[in-house]
């Protein structure tokens, strides 16, 4: 008998995915695949940070190498439990970047996704993740603010570090809502296919418990009554020879199916090795044969594949084709019956057909009309279905059964609506919903977010790149000359950004100064060449050392 308690396993995955506080972050695994994990964590932006250290142009072994390594060693293993902090960790490290005055690139913003990445898959919903991101982002700006810096800083500040927080969160939170959909479904399906099993297990134990009850409380009753009256006529002085053998043969006979049931009740007992898989009740052409011996015409056809059905199955047919000989041979006397038993698909067909009775109908009804519909409950209680009713001038009686039980078709049984009201199809659609959604808002906001920065972003690689003058040209450039003569080799527009203190430098008096990149590194900080005129002839030109993209 399956018990309905469930395990503790199911138990404890459920108040691992359902009961987590929000905010909270999942438990930290003692395991060794968690260190492994942890380890390749921080191994992957420390190795980014050292390989952007070989190439910085001033580098700085504790602040680029020393002080980063330790933050990620600290704040790795500490995302498990909180990782808000660890968030905020790997933003100090890219906030680095923004203080750097020759580039805000920083090879940190790794660990800054993969942070985000594992707050948004290891923290269920709530404000903190929120409060989080959006305090990371108020700094970085903040930052950008105090420290004045130029247009590449903001551009970086204001793209890549949101897309580094809110991309890899809205994933992470995706990641985990369809976990829980997943071991939610999966729970979903164990539990039912219990209670099916428990269900299942409750119909065989409640029929073979009547069926024994019915069988010691009447059949055998009955029986011992017909074996006791039987010994006493053996011993009765005016019995003829004949007659006390006939009568001993009777008794015999009464004992024998006396001990048959006595045996078949035991077996509906519960407990060990009770099952009807132990019976030893005979077969249907085993039935048949008894019931031809006693002068019943019967025939038989098996059509389909090998019979495969389960024990409780094989012995509803051999009831049903049980039940119908005992109302033929009751309500039909005389009558020839005939079988017909199909396996296919799955599933078993038997039909049992009388036909009318050569003496006609009988005079009054017959005692016992429960046959029948204790036959619909057995078949009911395994999946099936059993129709009965008059069939050209006779009777017949069909009933469809699945072969295993628990594997009931859907052809076999009118399903029922199903209920919207269920606790089960109200969490499964909410967890559906929520998947939906968070699927969107990963995939969409993103989506939305480069829309609206792309154009900006694509406006300002082209206006850097389309203001460079390389360093032959500006060679070629002669002080004196007019600028048609040197216009050809003059970028199409001049840099519009230049810092405040080029802008401000000693210029000739009267003269307007132009400036342009001396190369099309786009995040760096490069040297600028300007170009002042008088009208429309060169009256000086310069170096301004590391006037990069953008400069305060």
């Amino acid at each position: 008998m399956v018990k309905r308690g469930g395990s503790a396993e199911a138990d404890t995955e459920t108040k691992a995915d359902t009961d987590m506080p929000s905010g909270a972050a999942e438990p930290s695994p003692a395991s060794g695949r968690a260190w492994l994990f942890d380890a390749a964590l921080w191994a992957v932006p420390a190795g980014a940070g050292l390989w952007a250290f070989r190439s910085a142009s001033q580098p700085s072994v504790v602040r680029d190498v020393v002080l980063p390594f330790l933050v990620l060693a600290v704040a790795v293993p500490a995302s498990r439990r909180w990782p808000g902090a660890a968030v905020f960790a790997a933003n100090g490290l890219c906030a680095l970047g923004l203080a750097n005055e020759s580039s805000p690139a920083n090879a940190y913003v790794l660990a800054l996704a993969a942070m985000t990445y594992l707050m948004g898959a290891r923290v269920r919903a709530g404000r903190v993740p929120l409060v989080v991101l959006t305090s990371c982002l108020a700094f970085d700006l903040a930052l950008c603010a105090v420290l004045g810096r130029g247009a590449i800083w903001w551009f970086y500040a204001v793209t890549m570090l949101p897309a580094a927080l809110l991309v890899p969160w809205l994933v992470g939170r995706y990641q985990q809502a369809r976990r829980a959909l997943v071991s939610g479904g999966w729970r979903l399906a164990r539990t039912l296919e219990e209670r099916q099993r428990f269900v299942a297990e409750q119909a065989r134990l409640r029929e073979r418990t009547r069926i024994a009850a019915d069988m010691h409380d009447s059949l055998g009753h009955v029986l011992s009554l017909i074996a006791l009256r039987a010994g006493a006529l053996e011993l009765s002085p005016t019995l003829g020879e004949q007659d006390r053998e006939d009568v001993a043969e009777l008794r015999r006979t009464v004992s024998e199916a006396v001990d048959h049931l006595r045996e078949t009740v035991t077996v509906l007992r519960d407990g060990p090795g009770g099952g009807p898989e132990d019976s030893s009740v005979e077969s249907v052409e085993e039935l048949l044969e008894r019931a031809a011996a006693s002068g019943v015409a019967v025939d038989l056809v098996r059509e389909g594949g090998s019979p495969s059905p389960s024990p409780l199955v094989g012995h509803a047919v051999y009831r049903v084709v049980q039940e119908s000989l005992t109302n033929a041979t009751k309500h039909a006397p005389g009558s020839s019956v005939h079988v017909r038993i199909v396996h296919e698909g799955g599933r078993t067909e038997v039909g049992v057909t009388n036909s009318a009775s050569p003496a006609g109908p009988s005079p009054g009804p017959v005692p016992g009309n429960r046959g029948l519909a204790g036959l619909r409950e057995r078949v009911g209680a395994l999946g099936g279905v059993l129709h009965a009713g008059p069939f050209e001038q006779g009777f017949r009686v069909t009933a469809v059964l699945p072969d295993r039980v628990g594997g009931t078709r859907p052809d076999l049984v009118p399903q029922p609506p199903p209920d919207d009201g269920a606790e089960s199809a109200r969490r499964m659609g909410d967890a559906r919903r929520r998947v939906r959604l968070r699927f969107a808002v990963a995939f969409v906001a993103p989506a939305a977010l480069a829309l609206a920065v792309l154009p900006s972003a694509g406006y300002l690689a082209y206006q850097l790149a389309t203001c460079i003058l390389p360093p032959t040209s500006y060679a070629a450039v002669q002080v004196g000359r007019e600028r048609a003569e040197f216009a050809h080799l003059l970028p199409a527009r001049s840099y519009p950004y230049p810092p405040d203190t080029a802008r401000s430098a000693p210029r000739p008096y009267g003269s307007e100064c132009e400036f342009y990149r001396s190369n099309g590194n786009l995040l760096d900080q490069v040297d600028l060449y300007r170009l002042c005129f008088s009208g429309d002839r060169l009256v000086a030109k310069d170096v301004v050392p590391g006037g990069g993209p953008g400069g305060s």
